[in-house]
């Protein structure tokens, strides 16, 4: 019997993305399965309802009714309890799950007797690469990051010396030098501006200057990276050392833009009042962390909030949506690569390999039980 995937339209209003796209639908109904999606699906990423059917999806007016069905649910965000209530026991469910503030959603998936794959856990390995979400978004967002901040600006990003006189390269500072970090400093590069940029892990100095920005090094003492590579928590010392020598980088700066994210925990705190007061009138900073609470005090999710001395501070939603045709299609193939990769041709079934490390890694409830070792209850 021919297995079914089910994609839902993203009920939460600032979702722009799509977790399946017209190109993704062939390459899934070539594994085998039917394809159903929501009518509307990719209407915010520019994809229409004929382009889905034209690539052989099966348009559904009535979810309920699809959740019922499916063998397969993907999705961007997290389910709703009613739509996780609409789901037969044994369906996969695969989509972005917030496991460690999600304790409630879990136990719920698990109660249900769904298989619940999430997609912030795929490991951060050369062979998941294909499959890793988060940085395939936030690769997007760091390039989002820099534009949005440049169409707020009110001056340019490049040097132009011109009959009227020479005019200054803008000065961008990043701090957080990760995936979002890194393609922020490139974005701002390739724009003109003149680009410094900070991490606690000395480590990414490296990939810093080798794209063309400055690396400003802070002695924080014992710092370094988890094991998915993200940067270890600062104590208490080493925070107030880094926010007084941000200040002083911040004070150079016309836009600066925070991506410091701590896996699974609140964002640490970065910029205090001091910092922004010490800022030019009409800067601009963005928060990339402000759905995790925030790396900049008084920062707000979705709003533009008017700080010290003209400062303007932006708490973008949704940052990863930004340019959803794109975003929509890099996610769209992170789903198709992990179905993909567990897809067993000649039974048309998806295979749960306990022993594989990408399987462990990300799949967080099955059979009644929550089965990943970080979320298992004691």
């Amino acid at each position: 019997m021919t297995k079914s995937l089910f994609v839902p339209r993203e009920s939460h209003p600032a979702e722009t993305r799509a977790a399946i796209v017209p190109a993704t639908v062939k390459k899934l109904k070539e594994l085998g399965l039917d394809i159903f999606v929501e009518e509307g699906l990719g209407l915010k990423s520019d994809f229409k309802n004929s382009d889905y059917e034209a690539a052989g999806a099966k348009l559904i007016s009535d979810a309920a009714t699809a959740y019922a069905a499916a063998d397969i649910v993907t999705r961007v965000r997290k389910p709703q309890a009613a739509e996780i209530d609409a789901l037969r026991p044994g369906t996969l469910h695969i989509s972005f799950l917030d496991p460690f503030n999600e304790s409630a959603l879990i136990a719920d998936l698990a109660n249900r007797e769904l298989a619940a794959i999430s997609m912030e856990m795929i490991p951060r390995t050369t062979l998941a690469q294909k499959m890793d979400a988060l940085s395939s978004q936030a690769n997007l967002a760091g390039y989002a990051a820099v534009i949005m901040a440049t169409n707020r600006m009110r001056k340019i990003l490049p040097m132009m010396m011109t009959p009227s006189g020479t005019i200054s390269p803008a000065r961008v500072l990043v701090i957080g030098v990760g995936v979002a970090g890194l393609q922020a400093i490139a974005t701002a590069k390739r724009l003109g501006a003149r680009v410094e940029a900070f991490d606690t892990r000395p480590a990414v100095e490296d990939q810093v200057r080798s794209l063309g920005a400055k690396f400003i090094k802070v002695d924080l003492g014992d710092t370094g990276q988890t094991d998915q590579g993200y940067a270890q928590e600062l104590t208490p010392e080493q925070m107030e050392t880094q926010r007084q020598e941000m200040t002083k980088a911040c004070a150079r700066a016309d836009i600066v833009i925070t991506t410091a994210k701590l896996f699974g925990r609140k964002a640490p705190l970065i910029l205090d009042a001091g910092a922004l007061a010490q800022m030019q009138a009409g800067s601009i900073v963005i928060d990339f962390a402000v759905e995790s609470g925030g790396n900049v005090v008084g920062s707000r999710v979705g709003e533009e909030v008017l700080a010290a001395n003209g400062v303007r501070v932006i708490g973008p939603e949704n940052l990863e949506g930004y340019f959803p045709k794109d975003a929509s299609c890099m996610l769209a193939s992170n789903f198709y690569n992990l179905i993909e990769h567990f897809w067993d041709t000649e039974t048309k079934n998806f295979q749960f390999s306990e022993d594989d490390e990408i399987m462990k890694g990300c799949l967080i409830t099955r059979g009644g039980l929550i089965v990943h070792e970080s979320f298992k209850e004691e």
